[in-house]
């Protein structure tokens, strides 16, 4: 293994999906798909490859745009990882097309970990939290009519008065939003920023 590979494989240590060590994750996924690649005479270490590999852009994800999926799977292309792996890797979120009963096992097997019990289990008090704090982060700033958390906390919809925030300023908006989020709060995978401006002509036929 490449050793710019290691090193960001390492920094999944401190990123965790909901309550969820992703790269214990990873390690869980890797396992998996060796047993299931022997049971069915595929190619072990492939597998151990894309399993250990398949969540390495969620240690990137912050740095550039784009799914870790994806992102994963550039940065591996870029640190000449096999072509099988790497496609196994840019998969496994049905972003790409698989190319191999490989490739298309790393879905499975990063579900098998993610939905095992108590693998990613998020207290009732956290999740009001970060509802809370998201909702709050969004009425800070002026001209917003209303801020609404949706998608159990995966999006932010923030509505900003026409006749206060123009159309760059809503654009602004939004990115500075997003920043905020990321330094401010903790929380899993990404978190989608809507700032939403509306003009409504209402006439009345009689």
């Amino acid at each position: 293994v490449e050793h710019q590979v290691v090193e960001v494989l390492g920094r999944l240590r401190f990123r965790y999906s909901y309550s969820q060590n992703v790269l214990q994750h990873s390690i869980e996924v890797a396992a998996l798909m060796a047993m299931i690649a022997a049971e069915l005479d595929l190619d072990v270490e492939k597998a151990k490859r894309m399993g250990l590999f398949h969540d390495i852009g969620k240690a990137l994800d912050h740095d550039i745009e784009g799914s870790h999926a994806l992102i994963g799977m550039e940065f591996l292309k870029r640190a000449n990882e096999d072509k099988d792996v790497l496609n196994g890797v840019g998969c496994h979120h049905d972003e790409i097309p698989a190319e191999s009963s490989l490739a298309s096992l790393v879905s499975v097997c990063d579900a098998l970990s993610a939905s095992r019990p108590g693998a990613r289990s998020e207290t009732t008090e956290f999740y009001i939290k970060r509802l809370e704090q998201l909702e709050e982060i969004g009425n800070s700033y002026e001209g917003v009519d209303a801020c609404y958390a949706v998608q159990a906390g995966r999006e932010i919809r923030v509505i900003v008065e026409p006749e206060k925030v123009n159309e760059l300023e809503a654009t602004v908006m939004s990115r500075d939003l997003a920043q905020r989020i990321e330094s401010e709060m903790q929380y899993p995978g990404q978190i989608k920023v809507c700032v939403v401006r509306e003009t409504r002509a209402v006439e009345y036929a009689k």
